[in-house]
């Protein structure tokens, strides 16, 4: 069970410290596990967790633009742009003229920064391919496993409340280095540009030569992709894609789930989330920083500090109140640390740090304790993980050459972030010769009287008859 903020911490030094001090506008509340033992399933419950709209909320909403989208098309998604979006829409598609024109007037240090960020991810991504496998099962017995990419993916790229020309990079890189050969990107139309995507986005797309751009949000968009939305006279279709990836907002995560089966999805990422464990040699400034960093993408992004250290907890409250006041985005990053999915997790030691880790299963997880790379090898459950003071977050978001689109709210128990092999299929290929299939026969027939199904015997001993 969680605490509520009122209850804080135990009344003793030097909890009586951390207890005392006064925070005038963050309010990040404090779960005590110390002294408790709890199964998995108490410590899930226990860790702070979004209360918001639910995914069940949101799905008659997005079921209604889903079928809004098959059924009527460029039409519905011109509906969707003026209600959502705000903008006129004759169509989705973005001109080659205004991607080029987006490339050209970008700010020549963010191309130089997105120019460095493509070829970090792009090393890692090469690197991260799978082998062909072919495996000799006796003499004229080969079974192979070969990779092969998918033909077509739609990426989706949020907008909100901040430009994303990073996610560009994290989507568009792994296919590419997956050999997908068609690739299309949508992001939300903007008032404010005319009604195509921020031109940032616009230019990011064009660096890595992709020019089948639309100017969708949201829902429909994973619609377009799932589905496809064919051209009148004279008007292009946007043809359907086998995967979709790419992170966003509640209706989007819910659009995913709701076509999977039509296509492939990456995860159902939602709204971003870190988690840090910390021991008390970890530097409270940087703790904090980092739990802003990602506080201020939105106001209901999750920072969840993971500590033994009374001290270390009380010293994060108070830089996070200083921090605070003087981030640009300064309401935004107080909503978001006072919300119940943000606060400091309280145990007694690291290895309940590490089951409490583990049942988290954060998006981001830092390690800031002694020897962070030991307890790295350690969690098991995390989208990525971030060892000692200088890997933050920040530089997995931009220029690590790790992917930043990673699954949320616990599905980094059994879901990896984006990677190459989201666009890769595994094929196994089988080979045997008359002679190999001969050999194990005798097994294909006794398995097959043994689950009812004869056939499947008759079918290897049909091979093997005089008469044939």
């Amino acid at each position: 069970m969680t605490t509520s903020p009122d209850r804080s911490v135990r009344p003793t030094s030097p909890a009586a410290e951390l207890r005392s001090v006064e925070f005038r506008s963050v309010e990040f509340r404090t779960v005590d596990l110390r002294g408790r033992r709890l199964s998995l399933a108490e410590l899930r419950e226990a860790v702070p967790r979004a209360r918001h709209q639910t995914v069940a909320d949101a799905e008659q909403k997005v079921t209604d633009i889903i079928a809004a989208v098959r059924q009527r098309g460029f039409a519905a998604l011109a509906d969707f742009a003026r209600a959502f979006d705000g903008v006129e829409q004759a169509h989705p598609r973005v001109p080659a003229e205004a991607l080029r024109s987006a490339l050209d007037g970008l700010d020549p240090a963010v191309r130089s920064a997105l120019e460095e960020s493509i070829s970090r991810a792009r090393r890692f991504a090469d690197g991260q391919r799978p082998a062909d496998v072919d495996v000799a099962l006796g003499d004229g017995a080969v079974v192979s496993q070969k990779w092969v990419p998918v033909a077509r993916v739609g990426l989706y790229v949020p907008g909100g409340l901040a430009v994303y020309p990073s996610s560009v990079i994290m989507n568009v890189v792994p296919a590419l280095a997956a050999g997908v050969e068609s690739i299309a990107l949508a992001s939300p139309p903007q008032k404010d540009f005319g009604g195509l995507p921020h031109p940032t986005i616009l230019a990011a797309a064009a660096l890595l030569g992709i020019d089948e751009v639309y100017a969708i949000g949201g829902a429909q968009a994973i619609a377009a992709f799932a589905y496809g939305v064919p051209g009148a006279e004279g008007e292009a279709a946007l043809e359907p894609v086998d995967v979709v990836t790419g992170p966003g907002n509640i209706f989007v995560a819910t659009a995913k789930r709701l076509v999977k089966g039509v296509v492939g999805i990456d995860s159902e990422a939602g709204t971003t989330e870190i988690a840090i464990l910390a021991d008390a040699t970890a530097r409270a400034a940087f703790v904090a920083a980092d739990l802003i960093s990602q506080a201020e993408h939105d106001p209901k992004a999750a920072s969840v500090l993971i500590t033994d250290s009374l001290q270390l907890a009380a010293d994060v409250r108070e830089e996070l109140e200083l921090q605070a006041a003087s981030t640009k985005h300064s309401q935004r990053v107080r909503e978001a640390l006072s919300g119940p999915q943000s606060g400091v997790v309280l145990v007694d030691d690291l290895e309940q740090g590490i089951a409490a880790c583990d049942a988290y299963a954060a998006e981001h997880l830092e390690i800031m304790t002694a020897d962070a790379a030991a307890v790295a090898s350690r969690i098991r459950n995390a989208g990525a993980i971030f060892v000692g003071d200088y890997s933050p977050v920040s530089l997995g978001d931009y220029c690590a050459g790790s992917n930043h689109v990673l699954p949320t709210s616990g599905t980094a128990a059994f879901s990896s972030g984006l990677n190459v092999t989201t666009f890769l299929r595994a094929i196994q290929v089988i080979n045997y010769t008359e002679s190999a299939l001969e050999q194990v026969s005798g097994h294909i027939v006794s398995l097959s009287g043994a689950e009812d199904l004869p056939a499947h015997g008759d079918a290897v001993t049909a091979r093997f008859r005089n008469d044939r």
